[in-house]
């Protein structure tokens, strides 16, 4: 007895189950199904084996996608989640920068807040290739919303020394004023 994967109605892959278990799983007719020695997901009701969970059964519903459509290819090992939705952004090579650069330049610890952005980036490909979209989707926003942090504080850090060094010259040359002033 073969063990199968299905599509249920949100678009997320779901399996192994038994032909037993698949009707406890409420497929439908329409229902996207794959097994090993398939080359495409098939609709539910075009495999024999599954026939039987059709009969004294009426209505169905349609499931994301066709038997022809590439998503919905074969999955890479037994056990792989299909991924309908692009992998997010990472922020990877951004929290990076954000956080190497402005230390080296400005020498603000406050900068290795982008430590926490590299953390979240180098998460969204791992949580996006295990099958879990959401949680990759989730690294991605906490990822952006720390590099955006990390470069405000670099931004504010390059102001100020900008200023203090504006101060500085203004001071040196207020008193290389005041200096010629007493002398003469």
């Amino acid at each position: 007895m073969n063990r199968y994967f299905y599509i249920d109605t949100e678009g997320k892959q779901k399996g192994t189950f038994s032909p037993e278990e698949l009707r406890q799983e409420r497929v439908r007719r329409d229902t996207l199904v794959w097994t090993q020695g398939m080359e495409q997901w098939k609709r539910a009701e075009e495999v024999d084996e599954l026939r039987f969970l059709f009969t004294n059964v009426s209505g169905s519903y349609q499931t994301a996608g066709t038997d022809h459509d590439p998503r919905y290819s074969r999955p890479s090992a037994p056990y792989a989640a299909e991924i309908l939705q692009p992998m997010p952004k990472t922020w990877l090579v951004e929290s990076i920068l954000v956080t190497i650069l402005p230390f080296v330049f400005c020498s603000s610890f406050l900068n290795l807040l982008g430590i926490i952005a590299i953390v979240y980036a180098a998460q969204v490909e791992s949580f996006y290739n295990r099958g879990d979209y959401s949680a990759a989707a989730e690294s991605s926003r906490s990822a952006e919303k720390w590099t955006k942090i990390a470069m405000w504080i670099a931004i504010g850090w390059v102001l100020f020394i900008t200023i203090i060094v504006i101060l500085f010259v203004v001071f040196v040359g207020s008193l290389a004023g005041f200096e010629e002033f007493i002398t003469t």
